[in-house]
């Protein structure tokens, strides 16, 4: 992970970014080095201290902001499933090619259409590395743990889109255009789930929507993806006192009846790990 792309990714929608966390520009090049004696582990905690030191509890509040931060996370997809594709012999053919071929061809179009609407205003497209420096080495030689981290992604683009609604209130086209792709994404993420569902062996129980906390099987490295899913209050009211067809409903039935947004702070974090110079 390099923070200085990370940096100047939010400095074009904020400028004053460097600012926020030190008046001189040096101080953020000394971050960056500082966190390369950081281990991977520790990184996310790492950026998240930064991104408080600059927002307090916020990230960039403009409607740019938010598009280009959505941007980023449809580069992500984008170019995984692009290169996925043109791995020969990763993808089984016939229907789990065609599915994730149409899959990449949706991302490649909201790409298109968030440059699209930012002109000259978007981010440059990241270098990525979807190893995520080595965790997840045999990513494009292993038909599985290809679907696993796509699993991760899908994941974490819903619930990305969910948690930067509000701030699009206040312009409806946009909004409107937000949730179009987000519902798209979710469809997404409920299909990977049952593509891994159908492999069997450790995804046999997968399914399309989130149960607790961490479902996937993959492992505590994508916890953070998954982080406040288990939730059971909603709106004050916890859902486990309420009564259902067959008693009390379960904390499994309560986290999935509803979905949790992600801060942007979180999914920067997350998104940075596939993040290269």
């Amino acid at each position: 992970m390099n923070l200085l792309n990370v940096f100047e990714q939010i400095n074009t929608v904020d400028p004053e970014f460097s600012d926020r966390i030190s008046p001189r520009r040096e101080a953020i090049k000394n971050l960056a080095s500082v966190s390369k004696k950081i281990t991977m582990a520790a990184l996310p905690f790492f950026v998240s201290e930064l991104f408080k030191k600059a927002y307090g509890a916020t990230a960039p509040t403009d409607v740019n902001g938010v598009l280009n931060y959505a941007l980023t996370l449809e580069y992500l997809e984008a170019e995984y499933y692009t290169m996925g594709v043109a791995k020969s012999g990763l993808i089984p053919s016939g229907k789990p090619l065609g599915a994730i071929t149409t899959i990449r061809d949706h991302e490649v179009a909201h790409v298109n259409f968030l440059k699209q609407v930012l002109g000259n205003k978007a981010v440059s497209k990241p270098t990525f590395d979807f190893t995520a420096g080595g965790t997840f080495g045999n990513v494009f030689s292993n038909y599985d743990t290809f679907l696993a981290v796509a699993q991760a992604f899908e994941d974490t683009g819903v619930r990305a889109y969910k948690g930067q609604a509000g701030i699009l209130l206040g312009n409806r086209v946009v909004l409107t255009a937000a949730l179009q792709i987000h519902s798209v994404e979710a469809r997404h993420a409920s299909h990977i789930r049952q593509m891994r569902r159908a492999r069997g062996g450790a995804a046999a129980d997968q399914k399309p929507w989130i149960t607790g906390a961490n479902d996937t099987g993959i492992g505590a490295v994508v916890n953070p993806i998954y982080a406040g899913e288990d939730n059971v209050k909603q709106a004050g009211v916890d859902i486990t006192s309420l009564s259902g067809s067959m008693g009390k409903i379960s904390a499994s039935a309560a986290t999935q009846s509803f979905d949790e947004p992600l801060s942007a702070e979180a999914v920067l974090n997350i998104a940075g790990l596939f993040i290269k110079a």
